[in-house]
């Protein structure tokens, strides 16, 4: 059984940069699939903007080859791709200086009465100029939205001033930091799991939870971001929007609806509830690693300081917090955080470990009684597992096994998974700020982060090498080794 698509109102999608590789590889395949999918009214317009003097036949002609390119295999149809790249335009803007602005506003005149969303796909450092321009050129209507990448910032202070900049032109209400890991439809379901079952809520504390384990890890290297990476780290760039989302979601208290506001009143209240971490600990709860070379499954690869061709850098590529939240609901629970590149597999998961059964009534023969433990599995395929112990069958006595409830979407429903950004960049069209970040949100992350990357500098703590294609340097086994426990990977 398929769910219902509800179209939305007709919008005009303005994406800035949009021929850059966001829009190429993710956003204009998202709005293609929701066009597939009947979601769209008419008229609705999707509009790039970026300093490339392209016409809107070129536009065309790169959209069309950007669905060639990155749709999977089958999805690519020749008539909806024409009816797609019917409804693009493109104008050639400067966001610093007036050139095409008076073209863009011509063009969006067309359509006052729509939803009219304004998408940065562009460098944050030009976030508070298009945002001023926007503003000069008055193309803000009661109906815009303005949505904005990571990082917000490279810190708190950053992170104040940016926020402060695109608040001037906008609303709160108006502004949609977007983090596509909440877009994905396992973290839907992690809220699913906790609030729509009798089941789980009950148990979903420091009475029954052991711990927590999240795991963001990629396989790949820098893929031609080094200007950027070096710059930010894993730290900055994982730790502090979507792995702290993440712990947010799995620990936040239950919001009395699923009103956008309810729901990030909750997350906010973790944030601010999560135990200082700083030069007084910071070597005691955390762990900074870089990739040296080593092999991937495609052969071998060359170390972080090579692909940044002979550079110095002190830059972690991989980052393991122990992480404690000081509230009632999860004293004494720790959050074993960690992110990195050149990892053994690409994979995000959160595993929550559930403490062990107070007394057994079996003879030591019947085998070992493993903790439960539920999965959460965001990629590479999304789904969920739940371990039980259960009697292995057969005559011959008692023995116990450990195995697997394994709920695995793609099998479980035959159906596409839609791609984050298909339902985040619909929600922002629906005005449903549910899944996007608001400020103080923001604000409360880098308030966690800023002294951990202070304590880094205070104290020297320097970056630990660990071979390519591992699962990171050994200190991140001995983080969590040492309270007697182990990470998912290796049991």
């Amino acid at each position: 059984m398929s769910s219902q698509i509800i179209p939305v109102d007709p919008f005009d999608y303005v994406v800035f940069g949009g021929s850059g590789d966001l829009a190429e590889r993710k956003l204009l395949p998202a709005l293609y699939h929701r066009q597939i999918e009947g979601q769209f009214s008419e008229p609705t317009r999707i509009i790039g903007a970026s300093r490339s003097a392209l016409s809107h036949e070129e536009y065309r002609k790169f959209a069309d080859e950007a669905l060639k390119k990155h749709l999977k295999k089958g999805e690519y149809d020749k008539a909806e791709a024409e009816k797609f790249c019917a409804r693009l335009y493109y104008v050639p803007v400067d966001a610093r200086s007036d050139g095409g602005w008076d073209q863009l506003k011509k063009l969006l005149d067309e359509g006052k009465d729509r939803v009219r969303a304004f998408y940065l796909a562009v460098a944050p450092g030009i976030f508070g100029d298009i945002s001023k321009k926007i503003a000069d050129h008055k193309l803000i209507t009661n109906r815009t939205r303005i949505v904005v990448e990571k990082p917000i910032g490279r810190d708190l202070s950053s992170a104040l001033l940016l926020n402060e900049t695109i608040g001037k032109v906008f609303k709160e209400e108006q502004i949609f930091r977007i983090d596509h890991y909440l877009g994905k439809e396992t973290v839907q379901n992690l809220m699913a799991l906790r609030f729509a079952n009798a089941l789980y809520e009950p148990l979903w504390n420091a009475n029954y939870i052991d711990h927590v384990q999240i795991t963001v890890a990629e396989a790949v290297g820098l893929e031609g971001r080094a200007g950027y990476y070096d710059t930010a780290g894993a730290l900055r760039d994982m730790v502090q929007n979507h792995i702290l989302q993440l712990l947010c979601l799995t620990a936040m208290e239950v919001p009395n609806t699923v009103d956008s506001e309810a729901v990030r009143d909750e997350k906010l209240k973790v944030l601010r509830s999560l135990k200082p971490i700083d030069a007084s600990n910071v070597e005691q709860f955390t762990v900074r690693g870089q990739y040296r070379a080593g092999a991937s499954t495609s052969g071998p690869v060359k170390g972080y300081l090579e692909e940044l061709e002979g550079g110095v850098s002190n830059t972690e590529t991989f980052v393991a917090i122990k992480a404690e939240i000081n509230n009632w609901r999860w004293a004494g629970v720790p959050f074993y955080i960690r992110t990195g590149k050149r990892l053994s597999q690409r994979v995000s998961e959160i595993v929550i470990t559930f403490k062990p059964i107070p007394h057994t009534i079996f003879e030591p023969a019947a085998g070992r009684i493993s903790q439960n433990q539920l999965m959460i599995r965001l990629q590479p395929d999304e789904g969920v597992k739940q371990s039980l112990m259960i009697k292995d069958p057969g005559p011959g006595g008692m023995r116990l096994r450990n195995v697997s409830l394994d709920m695995s979407f793609a099998e479980s429903f035959n159906a596409r998974s839609p791609d984050a950004y298909e339902r985040l960049l619909m929600d922002v069209v629906r005005s449903n700020q549910t899944l996007f970040m608001r400020r103080d949100e923001v604000e409360a992350a880098w308030r966690w982060v800023d002294p951990i990357l202070k304590g880094w500098e205070e104290t020297g703590q320097s970056v630990q090498g660990y071979t390519a294609g591992t699962w990171g340097p050994s200190q991140a086994i001995a983080l969590i080794e040492r309270d007697g426990r182990t990470w998912h990977d290796t049991l």
